[in-house]
């Protein structure tokens, strides 16, 4: 069950991906936040120019080692529009950070794929469960999924 912050932070998600959409990008955002509930770090996706793994939630994960110490990381949320891809998922787990919150799945994506008729991609989607264990994983959130299927639909440009 998600609460009433949880869904407050991936609003903020949604907000990034909306944004990175406009600057042509696939739409997806997140935010580390302390063990406190305050924001640490945001991202968003910035693969438009070619580099396939710029995922935002690399990106957290990058900062998180750079800034935080470890206890610091394994206290700290994720919060994010999409659940974690594979790459993504490992770097978490490499980078030791904490829970992960976010809003639409990796399944509810490739169901959305399949409907609009667009190929499956290279790295197979996989729950983040699958891929690192010992973290606490919550999501989807159901609030959100109209919307955030509406920007991968304004994404992938499949008609209204």
């Amino acid at each position: 069950m998600l609460s009433a912050a949880d869904l407050r932070h991936l609003r903020r998600c949604v907000e990034l991906a909306r944004e990175t959409l406009a600057g042509g990008n696939p739409p997806f955002g997140s935010l580390l936040m302390t063990g406190e509930g305050g924001v640490l770090f945001e991202a968003h996706n910035e693969t438009r120019h070619g580099d396939a793994t710029l995922h935002p939630e690399i990106e957290v994960a990058r900062w998180a080692s750079k800034n935080l110490s470890a206890a610091k990381r394994r206290a700290a949320t994720v919060y994010t529009s999409g659940e974690h891809c594979p790459m993504c998922s490992a770097a978490h787990g490499w980078a030791g950070l904490g829970r992960i919150v976010y809003a639409s799945s990796a399944a509810q994506f490739t169901a959305w794929m399949r409907e609009w008729g667009i190929a499956a991609g290279a790295v197979r989607p996989l729950a983040i469960q699958d891929v690192i264990s010992g973290v606490r994983v919550d999501g989807p959130a159901p609030e959100l999924t109209a919307e955030i299927r509406e920007l991968q639909r304004r994404y992938f440009k499949i008609p209204a």
